[in-house]
């Protein structure tokens, strides 16, 4: 399933050496972002106000939840004083894999299986 973004991903994934001279790129872009440095992961950046993230914000195992909300709260701290968080503290490129784009894909899915069984009309053959 898609992201609810387009995405050129999968592109350049299928192609190795186009995937080794984008990684410096998306490393570097990454760190200009400035989210790494207030401790964020890029799922943190997705809106709340989606229907799809509200429910697999449920689904998130407890201690994920916990860590997120951490996050946000430090991540909110440091903007409000404007100041950065100790390099030590920064989000490392590593730590930074998806943890709610998943769920959310799984989410979509489980709506479009249910939307086409919905929409389901039974023939009766004899």
């Amino acid at each position: 399933m898609s992201a609810s973004y387009p995405s050129l991903a999968p592109f350049i994934f299928k192609r190795p050496w186009l995937h080794n001279m984008m990684k410096p790129l998306a490393n570097w872009y990454g760190n200009a972002a400035g989210y790494r440095q207030l401790g964020l992961r890029a799922d943190d950046l997705i809106v709340e106000e989606n229907e799809d993230v509200v429910k697999a914000l449920k689904r998130l195992p407890e201690k994920e939840a916990y860590d997120r909300v951490y996050r946000l709260r430090r991540a909110f701290q440091a903007s409000t004083t404007h100041k950065l968080l100790p390099k030590s503290e920064w989000t490392k490129p590593d730590e930074d894999v998806p943890y709610l784009q998943p769920l959310i894909n799984q989410i979509a899915l489980e709506e479009k299986e249910r939307a086409a069984l919905d929409s389901l009309t039974v023939i009766k053959s004899h």
